[in-house]
């Protein structure tokens, strides 16, 4: 599955999605206006380490809820991010069975390399 989770107002995932230059076999999700499912969620957490690193610590609801001060479990992240799209750190990138997360440099570096070898 080559699939990109995204946010098409974010300047940020439009400069990062530009600069990878995506196959044409590629799916672009908006996932404000096609949110995210469980079961897509889950294949992303199979990808990784845990919910926490599908989370974003930077988005506004997260100060805004206090959820900084809270322990959060695992299934806390899933429902959080389930809940509401900013949750999901963007943009989340699956090239077959490889996953990409965030817009760090080096993140985005290693997508580039993934996709173009």
């Amino acid at each position: 599955m080559n699939k990109i989770y995204h946010l098409s107002t974010c300047n940020t995932c439009s400069r990062i999605i530009n600069e990878l230059q995506l196959p044409e076999d590629f799916t672009l999700q908006d996932i404000k206006t096609e949110p995210i499912t469980e079961a897509q969620l889950e294949a992303m957490r199979n990808l990784t380490d845990s919910y926490e690193s599908l989370f974003s610590k930077r988005a506004r609801l997260y100060k805004e809820l206090g959820l900084k001060d809270k322990t959060l479990t695992d299934d806390d992240y899933k429902n959080y991010i389930l809940d509401h799209y900013t949750f999901l750190k963007r943009p989340v990138l699956i090239v077959d069975e490889q996953i990409f997360i965030g817009n760090a440099k080096k993140t985005v570096e290693a997508a580039k390399a993934a996709l173009h070898g």
